[in-house]
């Protein structure tokens, strides 16, 4: 449910994240608020994760962070400004700077798993992308990937595509500033997660434009829903695939819902030890990250 908050007026509700423009039309920021709600397989389920809409915007604003100079590397631009949320939706939001978004999910994959070892069973690629013979489901890639994604009209799927389809709907210096960006901030991310006993299998971005033509990494940031992370000490020690990955985000939703749903009509109600479970993953993974 959308929330009332004075001089700010809703105007677009996403999968998990709501939208809101100051009543001040003159005024271009935006207070992008997380829900509590989770999808999969490009469906709302119910009922949504208690606490996650504040978990999630926990990491996102310590990767943020960290991303802005405070692991040592080179700052990279985001769309925050650096005001705090108001008080009805604090914790769960943030206040950003209006971006023209570039129509480009920028996905890297640093490890074996999802729809990247279906397509590798069948065609020996992922997103066209030749690998090795011989890997399996979970293994590390000798190098992470770039596998860009067209981001659809609501309502429809995102669509893989391949760098030089990217080429052409952005250019040739901006898909490789978003490749390169995007290749640089997954290196410097799975570092950290490495000292803290965690894989970031893959994860995606979103960049934007500002009014002067600087990219900026946008939405939220290597969070749960928008990445994969395992257990480092699982994933060396683990004898199957399930025991090597370990996961700390969503995939336990995914895996109950392949194992309980065809994908056709409305997606069944989760179980309340799903939810359990998947928020205490969350929260585990925020601790192991940030304390």
């Amino acid at each position: 449910m959308t929330v009332e908050i004075p001089g700010w007026k809703h105007t677009y509700s996403g999968k998990v994240r709501d939208l809101y423009r100051p009543a001040d039309e003159t005024d271009t920021r935006m207070l992008v608020v997380a829900s509590d709600r989770v999808s999969a397989f490009d469906h709302v389920l119910s009922p949504g994760i208690p606490g996650k809409g504040e978990l999630l915007t926990t990491l996102s604003l310590w990767w943020f962070d960290q991303l802005a100079g405070a692991d040592g590397g080179t700052p990279v631009p985001n769309h925050l400004t650096g005001e705090p949320a108001p008080d009805e939706v604090a914790g769960r939001a943030m206040i950003v700077r209006s971006l023209d978004m570039l129509p480009i999910e920028c996905v890297v994959r640093g490890y074996l798993t999802g729809s990247g070892w279906a397509e590798y069973r069948a065609e020996g690629t992922v997103c066209g992308i030749a690998l090795p013979e011989g890997l399996q489901d979970g293994d590390r890639l000798p190098e992470p990937i770039y596998t860009p994604a067209f981001k659809a009209p609501m309502g429809e799927h995102d669509e893989n595509i391949s760098f030089e389809r990217s080429v052409e709907l952005v250019g040739a210096e901006r898909a490789a500033q978003l490749r390169d960006t995007s290749l640089e901030i997954y290196h410097r991310a799975a570092a950290t997660a490495e000292t803290r006993g965690l894989i970031l299998a893959d994860t995606k971005f979103e960049f934007g434009l500002d009014e002067d033509g600087v990219l900026r990494l946008a939405d939220e940031v290597l969070t749960s829903d928008s990445s994969r992370y395992w257990d480092a000490e699982a994933w060396r020690t683990g004898s199957t695939p399930t025991e090597r990955m370990a996961s700390f985000d969503k995939q336990i939703v995914r895996n109950w819902l392949a194992a309980n749903w065809d994908k056709q009509g409305t997606p069944p109600e989760l179980p309340a030890e799903i939810v359990e479970r998947t928020v205490a993953r969350y929260r585990e993974l925020l601790a192991k990250l940030t304390d």
